[in-house]
């Protein structure tokens, strides 16, 4: 028998709808990747601090290739401090840095190798760019725990690795948010999450920062805070109810593929396309957005505005918002 067109039509129309519910009223969280032997002590970390900017890449002093003064102490370095629980830091320069548990920034070395792990800064260099230890580092919101790992140094020590990368802090780091040893000598580099070398080119389509007053909250790609709004609707049908002038002031979020984001709860995560035409992402299935009035990655001026404007936590809750 010949189906019309009609019926056709209003069938494929009923499927989309059941899809869309479907996604949005069931939790399809996946089974975490299974962690590497995990290597942790938690102090919150702080905000960025004036005059922590981007290092030049020069160096200093005596120019002993480490990028420290010459006069560096040459007694033994004192015992270093644990890792603590990992965290994700928000640079307008380099967007998401890795951070230890008081909030000092990680980096990498250029002359290391991460695949085989090894660390080739020993002696004077390691007084500079003291290793990070491995025995405690524990991952924080946005970070895999499966990328972290260790390294055996030339002197037994264990050190932390980073999708392979030993971890290092920066001597003349003295504030959280320093990022004072970015590009030292042309060979150490701030650390993404994901062991690369920070930039905002390499931030997902989404991922999770840990705002000093906020905690956990969602950024974009341009490491800008994502925003969710209390008038829009999630179920049964996803409505956003910011258009027209509201939509310049408040621009919505394109689509990312699910695979493109780190941290967020894969639950009613998805794209829908709004009655203007325009594609936008949710997160547990709520329309979310940027602010205009965010001139820079970490910029929160969104949060609370006019009482129905709020961040977005990992699992889409809109973060400080008045129970409903």
């Amino acid at each position: 028998m010949k189906t019309s067109w009609r019926a056709a039509s209003l069938g494929a129309t009923a499927a989309a709808v059941l899809v869309l519910t479907t996604a949005c009223g069931q939790d399809n969280a996946t089974t975490p990747a299974s962690a590497a032997q995990n290597v942790g002590a938690t102090a919150p970390a702080g905000s960025p601090t004036a005059g922590g900017g981007v290092g030049t890449g020069t160096g200093t002093g005596a120019g002993n290739g480490y990028g420290a003064d010459g006069n560096q102490s040459s007694g033994s370095p004192t015992t270093a401090a644990p890792a603590g629980k990992l965290t994700v830091a928000a640079n307008p320069d380099l967007g998401n840095v890795l951070t230890d548990g008081s909030g000092l920034t990680l980096y990498r070395f250029d002359k290391d190798t991460a695949n085989p792990p090894k660390s080739n800064c020993v002696d004077d260099c390691a007084k500079i760019w003291p290793p990070v230890p491995a025995s405690d580092a524990t991952a924080g919101a946005g970070i895999d725990k499966s990328l972290l790992g260790e390294v055996t140094r030339a002197d037994g020590s264990k050190q932390l690795t980073i999708g392979g990368w030993p971890a290092y802090r920066y001597a003349k780091d003295v504030n959280a948010g320093d990022v004072n040893g970015q590009g030292v000598g042309g060979k150490w580099f701030a650390l993404a999450p994901d062991g690369k070398k920070a930039s905002l080119a390499s931030l997902p389509g989404l991922s999770v920062r840990k705002d000093p007053k906020l905690g956990d909250i969602i950024v974009d790609k341009n490491g800008r805070t994502v925003y969710r709004f209390l008038k829009d609707k999630a179920w049964p049908k996803v409505i956003s109810n910011c258009a027209g002038a509201c939509l310049e002031k408040w621009p919505a979020v394109a689509p990312v593929k699910p695979e493109d984001t780190q941290g967020v709860k894969k639950k009613g995560l998805m794209g829908f396309t709004r009655p203007d035409g325009v594609k936008q992402m949710t997160v547990n299935c709520w329309p979310i957005y940027t602010f205009s009035g965010d001139k820079a990655p970490g910029d929160t001026n969104g949060q609370g505005v006019g009482g129905t404007w709020y961040a977005v936590s990992p699992d889409g809750k809109p973060v400080g918002a008045p129970s409903s």
